[in-house]
C-alpha cells in the first residue's frame, strides 16, 4: 500500500470517528421520550446548554479575584492553546458573561437580555465571542452536549395539495421535539422528567410550533380523527441536530449592511417565491425560514457591530429578546430559543447611550464589558502568543521586550491615579502585582477610583494590542533586514515611537502624551537593564548569602531586642543598624516602614525552619534584590563602566565572562552585548553626573 493511501485511509478514519455516532441515523418519538427520561439535559434550552458548556471543559477559582476562569478561554483545549485569553479583567468579563447565562439557564431574566459585549478595538470580544461559536459546534458533538430535532415523513400521502419535492420536510426552526406534544401533555412529561434531572435549573419548554409544523401537525391531526400517537409513529422521525455556523443551523452571525441596503427579512426570514405558484403566498407552507434569528435557533446569535444598525431594525431584537419571539412580515409570531450576543465599539455604544428614542432597546440590553488587559505581563502574553502562532524568523527576542511594549499599553489605558503617593508606572506595577514595592496601595481601591473617573470604566480607551503587535512585527522584519538576529527594547521603542502618528485610531490629541509614556517606559527599561547588568557583574552567590545570614543575625536580634556576636572580635554587640538600613534601602524602604519589613522576613525565616527548610536569600525576591543591590554599590566604584561602552578598553575575559552571565539571565550574545553597552553608558553617565 503506497504512503498516499496509507495517509488518506487514516484521515478519513479520523473523519468518520469525529461525527456523532447517531448523526445519520432516525429515530421513533418514542426512542426521543426514552431518552428524555434517561438523560433529561438532552431537552435544554440553549442557555442551559451553552451554560453546561462552560463546565464541560473545565475550570478553576481564582479565591483572590472571586473568579471563575473557564479552561475554554484560559486553556483552549481544542486547540492546544492557540486562542488563550489574558488578563484578569478579560476573565472577570467572561465570568460576567457566563453568569448571565447562568442566570438566564434559570430563568431569572437574563434569558430575556442581549449580552452586549462592549469595548475598544483590539480587546478580545470577537475573539471570545468567535470561541463561543466554535466550542459550542464541538459541544453539540459530543454525547454530552447532543440535542434533537424532528423531520416529517410521507407527507403526500395525507395532505392532497403537497408538492411532491416537499415529502420530507425538516422542522423549520429545528425545534426540539417535546413542542409536538400539546403543551397540557407536554408539561406533565417535563414534571416527570425533572424529577431525574441532575442540575441547577429545571426544563421548561412553552414553545408553540412553527406555522409551517403546526399546519402539518393540524393537517395529520385532521386526517387521523385526532390520533397524536398516529400522527407521531407514522410521520415523524427524530434526528440528531449539531450546530453547525458554515451550515447556518444552531449558530448565526449577523453584520450590518449598509443603511440603505437593510432589510429585516433577513433576520426574520422572507416568502419563499418558488412555493408560492404552488401553495399561495398566505400559506405557511410558503415561508423561507432563513432568517437569521431562524437559523440561530436553539443555539447561538452572534451580531456583530450591532449598534451600528439603524435603530428601526433594532426593533426586531426588541421582541426576539424580551418575548422570544419574531414578527415576520405577513405571518404570525415565531417562538426561538437562543442566547443573542452583540459586539459593539465605544463609539457606537457613545452615540446610542444618550438616544432616548433607544430606552426600550437598552433596557433590553446586557452589557458586559470587555477592557483592554491592564496588566503588562499578561499583555506581553499576548504578543507571545501571537509570536507563537506565526512563522517567526529565527531571531531572539531579548528580555524585557514584549514587558515594555507591554507596559506602554497598560499606561495608555489605566486612568492617572488621584494620589501623589502613587505615580503612573506604580499604578501599572500594582495591578502587575508587583505591590511588594510599595505596601500600602490598595489595588481595589485604585480600580474603583479609576472607575469612577473614567468615562466607562478603565482599560476601555487606549493603544490596543493589535498596534503594538503590528510594531513588533515590523521591528523584527526590521532587525532580520538589518542582520541582527535579535529584537530588543530599544528597537521596539523606535519602532512605537516612529509610527505612533501613522495609527488611524490613535487621536491627535493624546500624541503627546502618549509619547511621555513612552518616555516613561524608557526610564523603567533602563532601570530594569542596569539591574541586570548590576546582577550580570557583581552577582556573588557565595557574598550574598554570608551578608543574607548577617541581615537576618542582626534582625533577629533587633526583633529580640538582644545582641549578636561581631564577626571579627567575637564580642558580643546591639544589632547594626547602619548595616541593616544599608541594605533596606535598596528597596527604598523609608524609616517608617522599616519593622514591618524586618518582621515579614523573620517570619518567612521561621516558617521555613518549621517546614525543615535551610535559609537561602536567594528564595525571597525581595531580600535577594536588597541584597544584590547593596553588593553592587561595595563594588561599583572598582568597575570602568565606559569601558563597558567601547570593547577595545575591556580584556575580553573579563567582557565575555559579563556577556556569558546576561547569557544566562536569558540574552542571546548579541543582545548581551547591547544591553551591556546601553547600561554601562547609562550608569556611567550617572557616575559622572554624581
Amino acid at each position: 500500500m503506497s504512503k498516499n493511501k496509507e495517509t488518506l485511509e487514516a484521515l478519513s478514519k479520523e473523519y468518520r470517528d469525529s461525527i456523532p455516532a447517531d448523526l445519520r441515523t432516525t429515530h421513533t418519538f418514542d426512542w426521543y421520550l426514552e431518552q428524555c427520561y434517561d438523560e433529561p439535559r438532552i431537552a435544554r434550552n440553549a442557555h442551559q446548554r451553552v451554560a453546561d458548556m462552560f463546565d464541560f471543559y473545565g475550570t478553576s477559582y481564582d479565591e483572590d479575584a472571586g473568579v471563575v476562569e473557564y479552561e475554554l478561554a484560559s486553556e483552549d483545549p481544542l486547540n492546544d492553546g492557540e486562542n488563550t485569553f489574558y488578563g484578569r479583567v478579560i476573565h472577570e468579563a467572561i465570568h460576567e458573561f457566563v453568569n448571565k447565562v447562568k442566570s438566564g439557564a434559570r430563568g431569572l431574566g437574563p434569558e430575556k437580555r442581549i449580552k452586549l459585549l462592549l469595548g475598544p478595538v483590539g480587546s478580545g470580544k470577537s475573539d471570545f465571542d468567535r470561541q463561543l461559536r466554535r466550542y459550542f459546534e464541538d459541544y453539540t458533538r459530543r454525547d454530552e452536549g447532543r440535542m434533537y430535532t424532528f423531520r416529517w415523513t410521507n407527507l403526500c400521502d395525507v395532505v392532497h395539495d403537497q408538492d411532491p419535492a416537499d415529502d420530507v420536510v425538516r422542522s423549520p426552526m429545528n425545534q426540539d421535539p417535546l413542542v409536538l406534544l400539546p403543551q397540557e401533555q407536554r408539561d406533565r412529561v417535563i414534571e416527570d422528567i425533572n424529577e431525574e434531572l441532575d442540575a441547577p435549573y429545571t426544563i421548561r419548554n412553552e414553545q408553540a410550533l412553527d406555522p409551517a409544523s403546526e399546519f402539518y401537525m393540524d393537517s395529520l391531526l385532521a386526517h387521523y380523527d385526532d390520533d397524536l400517537q398516529a400522527v407521531l409513529e407514522n410521520h415523524i422521525e427524530i434526528v440528531r441536530f449539531v450546530a453547525d455556523e458554515n451550515q447556518r443551523q444552531g449558530i448565526e452571525t449577523f453584520e450590518p449592511k449598509d443603511k440603505k441596503n437593510q432589510d429585516e427579512t433577513e433576520l426574520t426570514g422572507d416568502v419563499n417565491y418558488s412555493k408560492i405558484a404552488i401553495y399561495g403566498e398566505s400559506d405557511p407552507r410558503a415561508f423561507d425560514y432563513s432568517g437569521a434569528f431562524c437559523n440561530a435557533n436553539r443555539g447561538l446569535f452572534s451580531g456583530e457591530e450591532l449598534l451600528k444598525l439603524q435603530r428601526e431594525f433594532l426593533y426586531d431584537f426588541l421582541h426576539a429578546s424580551q418575548e422570544q419571539t419574531i414578527k415576520p412580515k405577513n405571518n404570525p409570531r415565531i417562538d426561538i430559543d437562543q442566547v443573542i450576543v452583540g459586539r459593539t465599539n465605544m463609539p457606537e455604544y457613545r452615540d446610542k447611550k444618550g438616544d432616548e428614542k433607544m430606552e426600550a432597546f437598552n433596557d433590553r440590553t446586557k452589557r458586559i464589558d470587555f477592557p483592554y488587559v491592564l496588566q503588562y505581563e499578561e499583555e506581553a502574553r499576548i504578543y507571545r502568543k501571537m509570536l507563537r502562532n506565526a512563522d517567526l524568523p529565527d531571531i531572539k527576542v531579548e528580555p524585557h521586550t514584549l514587558e515594555m511594549a507591554g507596559l506602554f499599553g497598560v499606561l495608555t489605558r489605566i486612568e492617572e491615579p488621584d494620589s501623589k503617593s502613587i505615580d503612573l508606572v506604580q499604578k501599572a506595577k500594582a495591578y502587575n502585582g508587583e505591590i511588594d514595592e510599595a505596601d500600602d496601595i490598595d489595588v481595589k481601591k485604585l480600580r474603583e477610583e479609576a472607575d469612577q473617573m473614567a468615562d466607562i470604566g478603565e482599560g476601555m480607551d487606549g493603544v490596543s494590542p493589535r498596534f503594538i503587535g503590528d510594531e513588533i512585527a515590523e521591528a523584527i522584519m526590521d532587525s532580520m533586514h538589518r542582520d541582527r538576529q535579535f529584537l530588543s527594547p530599544l528597537t521596539t521603542f523606535n519602532h512605537l515611537e516612529g509610527n505612533l502618528e501613522n495609527h488611524g485610531s490613535i487621536d491627535a490629541d493624546s500624541f503627546d502624551e502618549y509619547y511621555r509614556y513612552l518616555e516613561l517606559v524608557r526610564e523603567e527599561y533602563k532601570e530594569r537593564a542596569i539591574e541586570d547588568v548590576r546582577h550580570a557583574l557583581a552577582y556573588d552567590m557565595d557574598e550574598i548569602q554570608r551578608q543574607g545570614e548577617k541581615y537576618m543575625d542582626h534582625v533577629m536580634a533587633y526583633i529580640d531586642d538582644a545582641t549578636v556576636e561581631d564577626e571579627l572580635t567575637g564580642r558580643e554587640q546591639e544589632p547594626d543598624e547602619q548595616f541593616l538600613r544599608s541594605v533596606e534601602e535598596k528597596l527604598n524602604l523609608p524609616e517608617d516602614r522599616k519593622d514591618d519589613f524586618r518582621q515579614e522576613v523573620s517570619n518567612w525565616v521561621s516558617r521555613r525552619a518549621r517546614e525543615g527548610d535551610t535559609f537561602n536569600p536567594q528564595d525571597n525576591d525581595r531580600l535577594r534584590r536588597a541584597l544584590e543591590r547593596k553588593l553592587w554599590e561595595d563594588k561599583k566604584h572598582n568597575i570602568n563602566f565606559s569601558a563597558l561602552v567601547s570593547s577595545s578598553e575591556m580584556d575580553d575575559d573579563e567582557r565575555n565572562k559579563w556577556i556569558d552571565a546576561l547569557i544566562e539571565q536569558g540574552y542571546g550574545e548579541e543582545g548581551a552585548k547591547e544591553v551591556l553597552e546601553f547600561a554601562g553608558a547609562e550608569v556611567a553617565k550617572s557616575e559622572m553626573e554624581e
